[in-house]
């Protein structure tokens, strides 16, 4: 190529593009007549071969999963590698066999995920000589992330969650260990602290209904429905020990707030009517019958 005046390609304007700049198409460079050796192309100095069971989130006896070191913008992106050191025109029968039905179940396990509507998965024979296929994951209703970009996408968008990373982790491991192998991954652990004072315990929180803390009148409520509770289920007190006994006729001291004069009242009205009335023996019928004689005493008089 002459030089870089080149019309752009046309998938620069699909919308699916990452970019929107004034860009221009670089230099291609001129062939080698000897390329290097890929990365890992001796297993002595190959990295999968290598990195220990503990750094995947699942292993079998002939296969493993890995993800990346940190959460990127993806809901998940995954490797698919072979224990044995073999690329992928390598692969004897038996693991080209397997490694359709692990592609089929891999892609399954990571879009049973919340919020993932479709799974790449691809290859690259460029890097690693060691087999790794790439499973990335892209996110429900992001449709501007579909087709060839996806990947570029996964530098771009915002990191997701820690915490959601490592659930998704977890859940695709243990999907993958029902067919066979172990899952390595977990469940990020609940971040629980005791509490430091011991009104932050549960039971502080809850109403103490003891006749201890009824009868001093000065506890704190706990909430709301503490402070409705004790309007309705404890007897107000002024601070004082009520009395052991009531003597005749004495109306009750400390049943009510002191200064709570319409409460006060209402609660001697309501004592007054739970107490029994006498019969009234200055009834109608008695009224009528003592009239009738004293008229018959006038009338006979001289």
């Amino acid at each position: 190529m002459p030089d870089n005046t080149a019309p752009l390609p046309d998938f620069t304007r699909w919308p699916s593009f990452s970019f929107e700049v004034d860009m221009h198409v670089k230099k291609l460079a001129p062939p080698v007549d000897v390329e290097p050796p890929r990365s890992g192309e001796d297993a002595a100095e190959c990295v999968a071969c290598n990195t220990p069971d503990d750094a995947y989130i699942w292993v079998s006896e002939r296969w493993r999963v890995r993800a990346m070191d940190r959460p990127t913008g993806l809901p998940m992106v995954l490797i698919l590698e072979c224990r044995s050191h073999l690329d992928l025109g390598d692969l004897p029968n038996l693991l080209a066999a397997e490694l359709g039905v692990m592609t089929v179940r891999l892609e399954r396990a990571i879009r049973s995920l919340d919020g993932v509507a479709r799974v790449h998965v691809n290859r690259w024979g460029d890097g690693s000589a060691h087999l790794h296929m790439w499973f990335l994951a892209r996110p429900y209703g992001r449709l501007q992330l579909r087709g060839t970009f996806l990947s570029l996408w996964d530098d771009i968008l915002p990191v997701i969650p820690e915490q959601q990373w490592r659930e998704n982790l977890a859940l695709v491991a243990a999907w993958l260990a029902e067919f066979g192998g172990s899952a390595n991954a977990e469940p990020p652990h609940i971040q629980w602290q005791s509490p430091s004072r011991i009104s932050e315990s549960p039971m502080a929180l809850m109403p103490d209904t003891s006749a201890d803390a009824l009868s001093a009148g000065s506890r704190r409520p706990a909430d709301l429905a503490d402070v409705e509770g004790s309007k309705v289920d404890s007897p107000p007190s002024s601070g004082a020990e009520p009395p052991d006994s009531l003597a005749a006729g004495e109306k009750p001291s400390g049943a009510v707030r002191e200064g709570d004069a319409s409460a006060a009242e209402g609660y001697r009205q309501s004592l007054e009517s739970l107490e029994p009335k006498p019969p009234d023996s200055t009834s109608d019928e008695a009224k009528s019958e003592n009239e009738t004689t004293r008229q018959a005493k006038a009338s006979a008089r001289p």
